[in-house]
């Protein structure tokens, strides 16, 4: 997918006076929405909504990650530092939370055109306009889903947005649950209309699979755990199974060379095809492809190290030895920090540093901690913008504990959850389970207790932190938030019925009387 043409549709133009006056160079929707090309072209701009600063390129990881225990920022950046430390200042903070907001609601309005407009063109195959459709559906159903994590609550907060846009609409407000019930059904037609795999020119396409995964999330989120055991159940042991399973090796799933392998459930397609000066912009002729997360979290004096991670991960990873009484290999690829010479002896240089620890001394590095995946130090010896490393947003080891925790939850065999962690544990060279961990294979709560630190180390910094702590309800009382604060101190300031969910932006709030802001903001 990565050689996808995309392209911007603009749709409600608002004029201030009468005269129509038409310009040949613009596309519009009388002269667009005609062929099976403008539905392709259609779904393509939505996909390139990823390649946005505002959603997966750069700022959601702030949230995602960095909002988590997992990480924390000490930039010099003021405002950027507070909006990880639940000081939430100034509503309309455009990296923090507005940007994120507008483009995922721009998403939304590019996939509702496509909503809109498809069913009338005709197709030569009925089939390909399904899957225009379906993919339309699924990325639409994804954005509501991150909308309802990131910003739902009980209040009416959050629009629903299901026709294209056009100015002046102040469109009612939804809860938490509402939003989530949307994101579920656009979901639902996702997976009746995607097809189970992609030819490889579309490689990187939703899916079938992908479409149950994000499914699943979504009844996870609300604990409706035998809803989402049964998505779930499709990938596992299913019709899908055949189309995924782990890869040997751990790292294949963080290497630009082995993109969109059998691990991969939703992958995102970036590329360094246009380098600097390629902008961001909704109009940029050769926009930037890259993933620019690496930027941000790389080391001092290689990126800008506006976020960083917490040292309790390291000492959580080394707790236990593989079955060759060797570091848990998964921190190797998870982290970059001062001793990791020490902890793994070929790992010999990290960007354009020695392993020799005089020099993480001399460049502050000692005692810090900062991010390793999807950092560009795997390919050359700096970091930029324009990362070309795919970002598995659904991995197949994430289904496969999802679906542990699913069946544990809704009083399933302990043991059939078990055999799921120990099958993740065992492709990194971990022991069962029962070896280190045996209350947890014996005593269902202690096993899904145990599993909130598999996931960590399975998934660590890769978006998924924050949906699970609010998940197990870590976010709703104060010995949840005690817990968090024991490995994070920035929960400190977090509250209680009001740091769960982000502010709406006050202009939105200001603009629509249909919006309400969430509760205690």
């Amino acid at each position: 997918m990565k050689k996808l043409v995309y392209i911007l549709i603009a749709a409600g133009l608002l004029s201030s006076c009468d005269v129509d006056v038409q310009n040949p160079n613009t596309i519009t929707t009388t002269t667009f929405w005609k062929t099976e090309k403008d539905a392709q072209y259609g779904v393509n701009a939505v996909y390139n909504m990823f390649y946005k600063p505002g959603t997966f390129s750069r700022w959601v990881w702030f949230r995602l990650d960095l909002t988590s225990d997992e990480g924390f920022s000490q930039s010099p950046w003021a405002e950027l530092k507070e909006w990880t430390q639940f000081r939430y200042n100034n509503y309309n903070f455009w990296e923090g939370n507005a940007w994120t907001y507008r483009d995922f609601y721009e998403a939304i309005f590019r996939a509702n055109q496509v909503l809109h407009y498809v069913p009338e063109i005709e197709f030569a195959d009925a089939k390909q306009k399904e899957y225009v459709l379906g993919q339309a559906h699924f990325l639409r159903g994804m954005y509501y889903y991150y909308l309802a994590l990131l910003w739902g609550s009980e209040n009416p907060s959050l629009p629903i947005v299901l026709e294209p846009s056009t100015p002046g609409m102040q469109p009612e407000g939804h809860t938490e649950t509402e939003i989530f019930a949307q994101a579920v059904a656009d979901l639902t037609k996702a997976s009746e209309l995607l097809p189970e795999e992609w030819d490889n020119p579309n490689k990187g396409r939703a899916t079938k699979g992908a479409a149950f995964a994000f499914r699943a999330k979504c009844h996870m989120q609300q604990h409706k755990w035998t809803d989402a055991k049964n998505d779930l159940e499709w990938l596992v042991n299913g019709a899908g199974k055949k189309y995924y399973d782990l890869t040997a090796n751990y790292f294949d799933n963080f290497s630009k060379d082995k993109e969109n392998n059998q691990e991969s459930v939703f992958e995102i397609q970036y590329s360094d095809a246009n380098p600097a000066p390629a902008g961001d912009g909704d109009f940029a002729v050769e926009p930037n492809l890259g993933l620019n997360r690496g930027q941000f979290f790389a080391p001092p004096g290689i990126g800008w190290t506006d976020g960083e991670l917490r040292p309790w991960l390291i000492t959580e990873f080394k707790k236990e030895k593989d079955v060759n009484n060797e570091n848990d290999i998964r921190l190797r690829y998870t982290a970059f920090y001062s001793d990791m010479h020490l902890d793994f002896p070929n790992n010999t240089k990290i960007y354009s540093l020695t392993s020799n620890p005089e020099q993480w001394n001399k460049d502050n590095y000692r005692g810090r901690v900062f991010f390793r995946k999807y950092s560009s130090e795997y390919y050359r010896n700096y970091d930029d913008y324009y990362n070309p490393t795919n970002v598995r947003l659904i991995r197949y080891s994430d289904i496969l504990l999802m679906y542990a925790e699913c069946v544990a939850q809704s009083n399933g065999s302990l043991a059939e959850a078990v055999a799921l962690v120990d099958r993740v544990r065992a492709r990194v060279n971990m022991p069962k389970m029962a070896v280190n961990q045996t209350a947890a294979t014996t005593n269902r709560t202690t096993f899904l207790k145990r599993l909130q630190m598999e996931r960590l180390l399975e998934l660590a910094t890769e978006g998924h932190r924050w949906a699970d702590i609010k998940r197990w309800g870590l976010l709703d009382n104060q010995e949840g938030v005690n817990e968090l604060k024991s490995r994070d101190p920035d929960f400190e300031n977090f509250v209680v019925k009001k740091h769960r969910v982000l502010p709406i932006p006050s202009d939105e709030v200001n603009n629509n009387p249909n919006v309400k802001q969430n509760p205690n903001y």
